[in-house]
C-alpha cells in the first residue's frame, strides 16, 4: 500500500493523457485572457474589505509592509507555479504537480486542500458580496427584509452576545432572532454557475469586462485619494502596540487578498499556448495586483488615522469622512464588480481540480470527469459546486473558515515550491519552456515565507486544517486508493500488488 501511495505519475504519462483527446477542454485562452482571469481572481476582497480590519487592528500604516510580505511569498510561489504549468499544461494545478513529484497520497492531500481553498473561499466571497450589494440597494432606498439578507446562525449568535436588556429591546422591536437564509448570496452564486456552465469563452469575456471596470475604479481611488493624504497619518509607520508581529499577522490575514493567481494554472489545458501564456498570466497578474494593493493601502492609511478606519467599508468610508460622497457610490459599485469577478474565477477553477482528480480515479468519473458535448465545460462538477457554494454562502457563517482558506492555500504554495526544487533533481533534463530563476534560492524563500505566514494564523486554524486533511485521508483510503488509475494499471502489470 505504501508503494502505491508514493507512486508518481511521470511527465510522459501526463503528456500522453494530454494528447489522448478524451474529455479535453477547449483551448481558447491567450495571455491577455489568462492575466485578466488572474487579476479578476485577486483584486476584490483584499482592496475593498480586508484592508480596514487589518490596518485598524493588526498593522496600522505598516499594512503596506504586510502586503509586501504576502506579495513576496506569493511571488516566489508564482515562479514555481509558472515552471510547472509550462512543463505540465493540463488541468489540476498544484494537484498535478504533486502527483508528478511527491506521489499519489500527497497529490490527493493537495487536491483536497485545493477543494477547501476554492469551495470555502467562493462561499466566503459570495457572503461578502451580498453585504456590499445590500449597501448599494440602500443608496436607492431599497431594503431587503432581514430574514432574507442574513444567514440564520450569524444573526442568532450576534443577538446572543448582547446584554439581556438589549436582547429584549431587540426582540420587542420586531426584529427576528434568526433569519431564513441569505438570498442575495444564493442568487449570485447561481448566476455565476449558469455563466460557467455556458462556456469558458463567455466566462472569460464576462470576467474581462468586470476586470476593466474595477481597475478603473481602483485607479480612481488611488488618484483621488492621493489628494487627501496627510503624511502625519503614517507616523508611527509601525505602531508600537502592534510591532513587527502585527506586520506578520497582517500579512497572514491579507494573504486572502492574493488567493487567485494560482487559479491560472488550473486553466493550462484551456490555454492556446500554455507553455508561454500561462507563465505570463501568472507573473503579470500577481505583479499588477501587488503594486495596486500597496498603493491602495498607502492611500487609505494616509487619508484617515488607522484607529479611525471603518472596518465594514474602509475605502468608501474614508472618502465619506472627507465629504467626497460622489466617490462613495463609485467605490461601492466597484467593490461589487470586483468581488463578482473573484467569485467567478474561484468557481471556474474548482471544477477543474475535480476534473483532474476524477481522471486519475480518485473521484467518481461519471460526475466530475464528464465534459458537456456542446459547451466543452465540466458541467456536472460546476453544477455540484453551485449547490454546495450557494447553500454554504446563504446558510453558514464563514468568517472562521476564511482562515482555513488562507492556511490551505499557503500549504499548497509550500508544496509547489518544494516540488519544483525536487523535480530539478529528479528530471533535470526534461524540457522547461519556462524556468524558475535562482533555484534552489527562490523555492527555499517561497517555503520560508509561506510557512512563516502559516505560523501567524493561530493554533485553532492549524487544528481545523488537520481535521480537514484527516477527513480527506479517510476518503482516500476508502475510495481513492482502490479506484486509482495508477493502482489499476499496476495491478494489470503485477497482479500480486496489494
Amino acid at each position: 500500500m505504501l508503494k502505491q501511495m508514493l507512486a508518481t505519475k511521470s511527465l510522459e504519462m501526463l503528456q500522453e493523457e494530454m494528447d489522448s483527446g478524451e474529455h479535453r477542454l477547449r483551448r481558447i485562452l491567450g495571455p491577455v485572457a489568462l492575466t485578466s482571469l488572474g487579476v479578476g481572481a485577486i483584486i476584490g476582497t483584499g482592496i475593498f474589505v480586508l484592508v480596514g480590519l487589518t490596518a485598524k487592528t493588526m498593522a496600522g500604516p505598516s499594512l503596506m509592509l504586510s502586503f509586501v510580505v504576502s506579495g513576496l511569498g506569493c511571488g516566489f510561489a508564482a515562479f514555481c507555479y509558472a515552471e510547472f504549468a509550462a512543463m505540465t499544461p493540463v488541468a489540476g494545478s498544484a494537484y498535478t504537480y504533486a502527483y508528478a513529484t511527491l506521489g499519489e497520497v500527497f497529490a490527493w492531500i493537495i487536491g483536497w486542500d485545493l477543494i477547501l481553498e476554492y469551495a470555502v473561499g467562493s462561499a466566503t466571497v459570495a457572503h461578502g458580496w451580498s453585504k456590499y450589494f445590500l449597501k448599494l440597494l440602500e443608496v436607492f432606498h431599497i431594503h431587503v427584509p432581514s430574514f432574507l439578507a442574513n444567514d440564520p446562525l450569524t444573526v442568532k449568535n450576534t443577538i446572543e452576545t448582547l446584554p439581556p436588556i438589549i436582547q429584549g429591546a431587540y426582540i420587542g422591536g420586531g426584529c427576528p432572532i434568526s433569519a431564513w437564509f441569505n438570498l442575495p448570496a444564493f442568487l449570485i452564486v447561481w448566476i455565476i454557475t449558469i455563466i460557467l456552465v455556458k462556456g469558458i469563452r463567455e466566462s472569460a469575456g464576462f470576467n474581462s469586462a468586470m476586470v476593466i471596470f474595477k481597475l478603473i475604479i481602483v485607479f480612481i481611488v488611488i488618484v483621488a485619494g492621493a489628494f487627501l493624504v496627510d503624511p502625519k497619518n503614517w507616523n508611527p509607520f509601525i505602531p508600537p502596540e502592534f510591532g513587527w508581529p502585527g506586520v506578520m499577522t497582517g500579512a497572514a490575514y491579507v494573504f486572502f487578498a492574493y488567493i487567485g493567481f494560482d487559479s491560472i494554472s488550473t486553466h493550462a489545458e484551456e490555454a492556446i499556448n500554455p507553455k508561454k501564456d500561462v507563465p505570463i498570466g501568472i507573473v503579470a497578474s500577481l505583479g499588477i495586483c501587488t503594486l495596486l494593493y500597496i498603493a491602495v493601502a498607502a492611500v487609505l492609511t494616509g487619508m484617515v488615522p488607522y484607529k479611525m478606519i471603518d472596518v465594514e467599508a474602509p475605502v468608501a468610508s474614508a472618502f465619506s469622512v472627507h465629504g467626497w460622497n460622489f466617490i462613495v457610490f463609485i467605490v461601492a459599485l466597484g467593490a461589487i464588480t470586483g468581488i463578482t469577478s473573484v467569485l467567478l474565477v474561484m468557481m471556474l477553477s474548482q471544477p477543474r481540480i475535480f476534473l483532474a482528480m476524477s481522471r486519475d480515479g480518485l473521484m467518481p468519473k461519471h460526475i466530475f470527469a464528464v465534459v458537456h458535448p456542446v459547451f466543452k465545460t465540466p458541467h456536472r462538477a460546476t453544477l455540484l459546486m453551485g449547490v454546495v457554494v450557494s447553500l454554504g454562502a446563504s446558510l453558514v457563517p464563514l468568517e472562521d473558515l476564511a482562515h482555513l482558506v488562507n492556511i490551505g492555500t499557503l500549504l499548497a504554495f509550500t508544496i509547489v515550491c518544494a516540488s519544483v526544487w525536487l523535480m530539478r533533481h529528479m528530471r533535470p533534463d526534461h524540457p522547461r519552456p519556462f524556468r524558475c530563476p535562482m533555484v534552489p534560492l527562490i523555492p527555499i524563500l517561497g517555503i520560508a515565507f509561506n510557512l512563516g505566514m502559516m505560523i501567524y494564523l493561530g493554533w485553532m486554524t492549524w487544528l481545523r486544517l488537520f481535521i480537514w486533511l484527516f477527513i480527506g485521508f479517510i476518503i482516500y483510503l476508502l475510495y481513492g486508493r482502490h479506484n486509482s488509475v495508477m493502482h489499476k494499471q499496476s495491478l494489470k502489470a503485477d497482479p500480486t500488488v496489494s
